[in-house]
């Protein structure tokens, strides 16, 4: 599934192209991918045709591209509108030229002319059509003045390459918690972004368990597992992402090389990088947590805060 690198690297892709473009025209190949849309499909293809596009933000996995007019006031106040993009487990948002054929998995298609780089195509491709697209009203922000963010997107937490992140709010809600802290790490409303694969390559780095009780980990614990999270995630930006298969690709159609770089995710039953025994893979919320079970052992001591 798609998490913050892999979307941050779509996101980058795609502001060059759709910053001050105009969408000329909107084809809703699969209603199905509008599921997040309050509203029919004509809806969807009126409220965007015509319409200008600002250059596109995200927060945790969540794109969107603000919406900066189309004549009338849409693009500001209480008005302000966003293209809202999730892409599930198999989205793609890819940059065609205008006569490019179309894969067989196309969902929406979006003609848009930028005025430097002319006309081009916007596919929105999803195999598994767990991903989405809308249009929705930009709300403001609880901590930030005159930001906004999609309705839908006003629960999730900021993330840790966010520059509004608060690491002192964060650690205090983590030492409340009581739960494991990879649980807490996949709590979207206490941290967004970081998702099972760079969950389980920052504990490692961290030597921490994914099942330690948040209540027994220590604040210069939880200090390093944060600086690990950013270090992984930093690390997956400048690859590209990860791609295990056809299923994740940027906005040129190029797959992300992070999976190349993984020492705990996906390599059950190699030797851990670090102390040579066996990495493991335990089942975890529906999915997997891989860790070296000699490195990352459960600690009970009570932490220093």
């Amino acid at each position: 599934m798609p998490e913050l690198p892999e979307v941050e690297v779509v996101r980058a892709g795609l502001a060059p192209a759709v910053s001050g473009a105009v969408i000329e025209r909107v084809e809703v190949l699969d209603a199905r991918s509008l599921k997040r849309h309050v509203g029919p499909g004509e809806d969807f293809v009126e409220r965007l045709t015509g319409a200008t596009l600002a250059p596109p933000s995200r927060r945790g996995k969540f794109l969107w591209i603000p919406i900066a007019g189309d004549g009338g006031t849409r693009g500001s106040g209480d008005d302000a509108e966003a293209l809202v993009v999730h892409l599930g487990m198999s989205g793609q948002v890819l940059l065609r030229a205008p006569d490019a054929p179309r894969d067989r998995l196309t969902r929406i298609v979006f003609d848009v002319r930028h005025p430097v780089h002319g006309a081009l195509r916007v596919d929105f491709v999803d195999q598994r059509i767990f991903g989405s697209m809308a249009v929705d009203a930009l709300i403001p922000t609880p901590d930030v003045a005159g930001e906004r963010v999609p309705s839908q997107v006003a629960h999730i937490a900021r993330d840790p390459m966010d520059p509004r992140f608060d690491d002192r709010r964060f650690l205090a809600a983590l030492a409340r918690k009581d739960t494991g802290i990879k649980r807490a790490l996949l709590d979207q409303t206490l941290v967004s972004g970081i998702g099972n694969i760079y969950a389980d390559e920052a504990l490692w780095a961290s030597r921490i368990h994914y099942d330690q009780p948040t209540r027994a980990l220590s604040r210069p614990r939880a200090q390093t597992l944060l600086a690990e999270v950013r270090l992984v995630l930093g690390k997956a930006l400048a690859e590209g992402g990860t791609s295990f298969d056809a299923q994740y690709v940027n906005v040129n159609g190029a797959s992300g090389y992070f999976s190349h770089s993984l020492n705990a995710y996906g390599q059950q039953g190699e030797p851990c990088p670090r102390c040579g025994r066996a990495i493991v893979r335990e089942t975890f919320m529906n999915r997997g947590s891989h860790f070296c079970p000699f490195c990352q052992r459960i600690r009970q001591t009570r932490p220093v805060r």
